[in-house]
């Protein structure tokens, strides 16, 4: 299955393709409704594609220079980061005023029909199954059930280290948005205790490798009592980003900064391409259902937030808006990754086929040796002949020693090669 957009519609709606089947129109905004339930029949067309880049993320292909769609989740510490994506899986992650996430945390929601949830943390090739009200002691506790080590201290170490692999936690259940993303450490300025001395630092690089490349998506968690136009995570966001078209800001606790939250997010002074969704966090022992429903009723009366527009506020608008960026990125960068994919695949076959086949004899053996040899002395011929370097572009000076020897012998002629490169001389 592919995408592709359909220029005749004005709405500009995602075509998607199965082979062997005529086109399937989908236009996004007429399926996410406003309010929850945040699941929409789109989900079931979007997973397949979810499943995939899934796949390619299992196989770490960033390692071999291919970057896949993903949506990033930065801002400062205890900017309410965790709370957001809670909100969105209805699971309890880590909390607390330190750092709680102290490795990259890729979030996989699946919706289910099964009405009994399932959850799995992956790490280091490890597959663990975990309650669903048990999230944030196994990822964060010493011990989850004194058998299942703390994930983060094995991956980070204990102590208030952090580290940049990733642990991935899977999440099928009803009534979750079909979505994948990436929960980074939280920005700190000053080392707490026995935090690392450049732990700002180590956060920060962590931050601009998920962000830097183009396939990124940047959410954007900003506390509605800050300065959005002296956040460090939004210059860093725009140090990538500078036109915004990939940036969505999400803003936390809109019940604490009621009276200039209009002001902030329409006058958009640090421009944001994607817009803002203002949300309230959940506080203390609230359910979900009780935190949205307390949401729905502070933007509804009060008299500041009541003016702000209603398609940028609120946990279901916010789902809503994710569902809809997620496939259109993945839409717009499918054809580069596919052939990034099968770029790199013809490189390594075509390195694979270079090398000797397997040998049943000692004969085969000596052949396949003697052609090596034949190289070797060509390249000699080459460097120490004709002085031509095209084989090693990056080693300009060198000296190359042929040493023959009648003492040892490892060809039928009796003689050696043996190759010396000294750098930084010249001959």
């Amino acid at each position: 299955m592919f995408g592709g957009k359909n220029p005749q519609s004005p709405n500009n709606p995602i075509v998607l393709y199965k082979e062997g089947s005529s086109p399937e129109m989908v236009n996004l905004d007429s399926y996410m409704p406003l309010l929850a339930p945040i699941v929409s029949s789109y989900n079931h067309r979007i997973r397949p594609v979810l499943d995939a880049i899934d796949r390619f993320q299992s196989l770490d292909v960033s390692k071999e220079g291919i970057q896949l769609p993903a949506i990033v989740v930065v801002g400062d510490q205890s900017s309410g980061k965790s709370s957001i994506l809670e909100s969105l899986a209805h699971i309890s992650l880590p909390r607390g005023q330190n750092i709680c996430t102290r490795v990259p945390l890729i979030m996989r929601l699946q919706n289910s029909s099964n009405p009994h949830p399932e959850l799995f943390l992956e790490y280091q090739g490890k597959v663990i199954p975990i309650q669903e009200d048990k999230v944030a002691e196994a990822i964060n506790t010493t011990t989850y059930f004194d058998r299942i080590p703390n994930t983060t201290e094995e991956i980070a170490g204990d102590g208030k280290g952090i580290s940049k692999t990733p642990l991935t936690l899977t999440v099928k259940k009803e009534s979750v948005p079909d979505l994948t993303t990436v929960d980074l450490p939280g920005i700190v300025r000053v080392p707490i205790g026995d935090q690392p001395k450049d732990i700002g630092d180590q956060i920060k690089n962590i931050i601009m490798e998920y962000i830097k490349p183009e396939e990124s998506i940047i959410l954007n968690v900003l506390l509605a009592t800050i300065d959005f136009l002296t956040c460090e995570s939004i210059g860093m966001s725009q140090s990538v980003d500078k036109s915004g078209e990939r940036t969505l800001a999400i803003v936390t606790k809109a019940d604490k900064a009621l009276e200039g939250l209009l002001k902030k997010v329409t006058a958009n002074n640090v421009n944001i391409g994607l817009g803002y969704v203002c949300v309230r966090n959940r506080i203390g022992d609230e359910s979900y259902d009780e935190a949205r429903q307390e949401e729905a009723t502070l933007l509804e009366t009060h008299p500041f937030l009541f003016k702000i527009d209603k398609s940028i506020v609120g946990v279901p608008v916010l789902a809503q808006k994710l569902v809809q960026i997620q496939p259109k990125s993945i839409e717009k960068n499918l054809p580069e990754l596919v052939k990034k994919i099968n770029d790199k695949l013809n490189q390594n076959l075509s390195e694979f086929n270079k090398l000797p086949k397997v040998m049943s004899s000692p004969a085969e053996g000596m052949t396949t040796f003697m052609t090596i040899i034949g190289v070797v002395k060509e390249s000699l011929r080459k460097i120490l002949l004709r002085r031509e370097f095209d084989e090693y572009p990056m080693r300009k000076t060198c000296i190359v020693l042929l040493v023959w020897s009648k003492g040892l012998a490892i060809t039928r002629n009796n003689f050696t090669i043996a190759l010396i490169v000294i750098q930084n001389a010249t001959f």
